[in-house]
């Protein structure tokens, strides 16, 4: 995990908290959600399943959806059967000193 982003240690060190949930993570304009959660919310919700650093030795699987579209994702999932977890920012990307700050709440 050392070749990891800071970014992406948050992620991995957030979605440690809540390892049987699947993780919405927010970034800018979209919720993202990574490696195997990425995969079940691809197949669930019909999303498209990118990777992130795909050119890097262990690119990771990515999806996301519109944060402005992320309510029925949110139902989609939790009615599919799955724990939810919502990790917002909490800071002005604009006005942040290094990483953003984010905070995560269970949905179901």
């Amino acid at each position: 995990m050392s070749d990891l982003t800071p970014m992406m240690k948050q992620y991995t060190s957030i979605k440690a908290e809540q390892q049987d949930a699947i993780l919405l993570f927010r970034m800018g304009d979209f919720y993202e959600m990574f490696f195997e959660d990425a995969k079940i919310a691809s197949r669930v919700l019909g999303l498209a399943l990118t990777t992130r650093d795909k050119g890097g030795k262990n690119p990771v699987p990515l999806a996301g959806v519109p944060h402005h579209a992320v309510e029925s994702y949110l139902t989609r999932l939790v009615e599919a059967g799955y724990k939810v977890a919502i990790c917002d920012q909490v800071e002005d990307p604009k006005k942040a000193q290094g990483l953003v700050k984010r905070k995560w709440k269970l949905i179901r």
